[in-house]
């Protein structure tokens, strides 16, 4: 019987520990690149080193990457920007992880003398279901 009682005890503390894990907010990580080089192939080539170092993190549930739509002037469109990255994590953990891995640090050594000004908007949010 002790037997029993305490395995339903422990199953009861991993189904709450899973439930609060399962709570956790997912982590966007949006950064928009003002390029010094304002060129299609400046702006391409940023593109492409996102693609290269910045894919397959672990903890990564999306990645996107592009320039800014040119079809997108209503007054409301921010325009300050040439490049933006779109990432989401999993959780902060896998988002803490990406920032100070060996890919990321050399995309910035890479890239970053192209760079005028980057903004990064890193936000907790919640999928609906």
């Amino acid at each position: 019987m002790r037997t029993l009682l305490a395995i339903l005890a422990i199953s009861g503390m991993l189904s709450m520990t899973a439930s609060l894990r399962a709570e956790e907010p997912i982590i966007g990580h949006m950064v928009y690149f003002k390029l010094k080089d304002q060129s299609p192939a400046a702006k391409q080539k940023l593109v492409e080193a996102c693609k290269k170092y910045l894919t397959d993190h672990e903890g990564t549930v999306f990645f996107a990457a592009g320039v800014l739509g040119e079809s997108f002037d209503r007054p409301v469109n921010d325009r300050e920007w040439d490049v933006a990255l779109h990432l989401v994590f999993k959780n902060k953990a896998a988002h803490d992880k990406y920032a100070v891995a060996e890919r990321h640090l050399k995309f910035i050594d890479e890239n970053k003398a192209n760079w005028e000004k980057v903004r990064v908007f890193d936000s907790e949010i919640a999928p609906t279901k």
